[in-house]
C-alpha cells in the first residue's frame, strides 16, 4: 500500500478569498482534515474553512493540553506540550500508513511561528510531508495599515512580545521597521518598552487582519486588554526615488 502524504496547509490570515488556489483545492478535496485548537474551543483554523469541506471529511481536531494556563518557561509547559505533539504525530502517521492523505489546516503560514512546524519535524523522514506557504498576518495588517511597511534599504525586525522587556527595547530602537506579534498579557510591558525607545507615537495596532471585524488604531490609542489576533506595526521610512 502506498503511504499517504500529510499536507500542511497555510489559510493566509483569516479569509477565505485570501487563501491559494493549492490550498483551496486540496482542503476541499481532502478526506482527513487535522486543526489545532484550544479545549472547547471550535478552533480559528476550522473556521476560516467552513463550508468547504467535502461532504463525510473526516475532522481531526487537536487540542492543545496547556496555552496559557502555566508559564511558557515552566518545564511542565514544554513536557505537557511535547507529549502533546508525539500523539498528534502517532495519529497522523498512522492515517497515512493507511494510505490515506491529512491536511493539515495552518493559520498564517505553516512555517511562520505555527504549530504545524512542531508537528513537521518530527514527521521528517517518516511519512511523505508537503507544505503549502500562506500569507502571513503581518502581511495582511501592514496592508490594512495602508502604508507600506519597508522602503528601500530599510530592515524589517519581527519580535515577539514575550521578550523580555530589555531586549525589546533595543530592538525597537535599532530597527527601522518593527511588527511586534503576541502581545496578548504583555500589553502593558510593550508600551513600556516602546516609550523607552522614544517611539511610542510611532507604533500602530491592528486588531484582526483581514478579518470583518479588523481594525487599526494609533497604539497610543490602545487601552485595556487586546485581542489575541493583534500585531504592533511600527513603517519604515527609507530611501525612496
Amino acid at each position: 500500500m502506498t503511504q499517504g502524504t500529510i499536507y500542511g496547509v497555510g489559510l493566509g490570515p483569516g479569509s477565505q478569498d485570501l487563501m491559494s488556489v493549492r490550498a483551496d483545492r486540496l482542503i476541499r478535496q481532502a478526506s482527513h482534515v487535522a486543526y489545532f485548537r484550544k479545549k472547547g474551543r471550535a478552533g480559528h483554523a476550522r473556521s476560516i474553512v467552513e463550508g468547504l469541506l467535502a461532504e463525510g471529511a473526516v475532522e481531526l481536531p487537536m487540542e492543545y493540553p496547556v496555552t496559557t494556563e502555566i508559564p511558557f518557561d515552566d518545564p511542565r509547559y514544554n513536557e505537557l506540550l511535547a507529549a502533546f505533539y508525539a500523539r498528534s504525530v502517532a495519529q497522523l502517521i498512522e492515517i497515512a500508513d493507511a494510505g490515506r492523505d491529512v491536511v493539515v489546516l495552518c493559520e498564517g503560514d505553516p512555517f511562520f511561528y505555527g504549530s504545524f512546524m512542531h508537528l513537521y519535524t518530527r514527521l521528517q523522514g517518516r511519512v511523505a510531508l508537503s507544505v503549502v506557504p500562506g500569507i502571513t498576518g503581518m502581511s495582511a495588517a501592514w496592508t490594512a495599515s495602508g502604508r507600506p511597511v519597508t522602503w528601500g534599504d530599510d530592515v524589517l525586525t519581527v519580535a515577539m512580545g514575550t521578550l523580555p522587556e530589555d531586549a525589546l527595547v533595543e530592538r525597537i530602537a535599532q530597527t527601522d521597521a518593527l511588527v511586534v506579534m503576541k502581545i496578548g498579557r504583555q500589553l502593558d510591558k510593550l508600551r513600556r518598552a516602546l516609550s523607552r525607545a522614544g517611539r511610542e507615537n510611532e507604533a500602530w495596532l491592528i486588531e484582526y487582519a483581514a478579518m470583518p471585524q479588523e481594525r487599526v488604531v494609533p497604539f497610543t490609542e490602545v487601552s485595556g486588554s487586546v485581542p489575541y489576533f493583534s500585531i504592533l506595526l511600527i513603517h519604515g521610512n527609507g530611501r525612496r526615488p
